[in-house]
């Protein structure tokens, strides 16, 4: 299909940016080794980093958010990550040609993430993403992914119309809220994904790798 030319390129971070998950599966594996447990295997946890405390705590000690000992875990895991926030992590391969290609273009681009603010503050000039035009959290606005707010309030700070934008991401709801607020979206393959093959998920086109998105940039 043929896209629109985007005036504003907005990612998610944790799995699309930057691969961030041996330093979550590390926090989320931390709880288990203080009580007495063997990590959960690495393997298990990279596909749930993208939803944060919620999703590794879900599937280190099989739980859920309504469990009376979360709050306890959630907690703790935040407190381990932040200790730890930025020492396994790093950008994808290729997105630093990717930023660097939009840059030349004359595309701003931005992060719109569901990490909470303090963690996203630390994180971002940490890996190298400081240069964003706007870096939007996920208590920025009163609702997270994939409620469109988020996106919608990026678009403000940038001073470009929703649907002038693309937004990319590797999760379902990073397509979801892409989609309600009238946005270009581009599904990230290289990430983490989740339990739900991204061809399923309805996005306007799916990229393999940093390269293919700037690829096809290149052909507008």
């Amino acid at each position: 299909m043929t896209l629109p030319k985007p005036k504003a390129i907005l990612f998610d971070l944790d799995g699309t940016l930057a691969d961030t998950a041996p330093d979550l599966a590390g926090a989320v594996n931390q709880l288990r080794i203080s009580r007495g447990m063997a990590p959960t295997d690495y393997e298990l946890l990279r596909p749930v980093a993208s939803a944060g405390a919620r999703g590794l705590i879900g599937v280190a000690f099989g739980i859920t958010p309504q469990d009376e000992s979360y709050p306890e875990l959630r907690d703790e895991f935040l407190q381990n990550y932040e200790t730890a926030i930025a020492v396994n992590s790093r950008l994808f391969d290729g997105v630093t040609e990717l930023l660097s290609g939009l840059q030349e273009k004359g595309i701003a681009w931005g992060i719109v993430t569901n990490k909470v603010a303090y963690l996203t503050d630390q994180l971002v000039p940490k890996i190298g993403l400081q240069h964003a035009a706007c870096v939007i959290s996920g208590d920025t606005t009163a609702h997270p992914k994939p409620h469109p707010a988020p996106l919608y309030e990026a678009a403000k700070r940038i001073n470009i119309q929703a649907e002038h934008c693309w937004y990319v991401g590797d999760d379902l709801r990073d397509i979801q809220a892409g989609q309600a607020a009238g946005m270009t979206t581009i599904a990230a393959a290289w990430g983490y994904c989740g339990e739900v093959a991204p061809a399923t998920w309805k996005a306007d086109f799916l990229v393999e790798t940093p390269q293919q998105l700037l690829a096809l940039l290149n052909q507008h």
